[in-house]
């Protein structure tokens, strides 16, 4: 296998693992409000509040990660196809990292939150356009 084609089965695997992991947030959609309010305290971050509109952007955010993972796991059962829709999810990730950085920071989220959000999303943009480098389009 060349690098092109090492190149690919990587950006395979990093779209499946993004994919797998943000379609995970469809459940906490879900989520009795008693439950957000203890992983709310869990994290640190004091009480929850306790009003509509708390609970429609918590569950409105577990389903756009949701949607986003399985935009990811298709996008990835033919990277040659998507290369243009991958290409746009890469350049639109490096933007939405230093956004979410600057949402977290001015929000007061714990700092392990903080670095480990929009920092990595940044990186995987980066990632992905340097793979696909290598990745024909079809």
């Amino acid at each position: 296998m060349g690098q092109a084609g090492l190149h690919e089965k990587i950006l395979v695997w990093l779209l499946r693992i993004g994919g797998a992991t943000t379609v995970l947030a469809f459940p906490t959609a879900l989520l009795p409000a008693a439950a957000m309010s203890d992983v709310h305290a869990w994290l640190g971050l004091g009480d929850f509040p306790d009003q509509p509109i708390t609970g429609y952007m918590a569950r409105s955010l577990s389903l756009l990660y949701g949607f986003h993972g399985v935009l990811l796991l298709v996008m990835s059962t033919a990277v040659r196809r998507y290369r243009k829709l991958i290409v746009w999810v890469a350049y639109l990730l490096i933007g939405l990292g230093p956004c979410l950085l600057a949402v977290d920071l001015h929000s007061g989220m714990p700092a392990m939150w903080t670095w480990s959000e929009g920092p990595p999303l940044t990186a995987t943009g980066f990632v992905v356009l340097y793979l696909l480098r290598s990745v024909p389009e079809e």
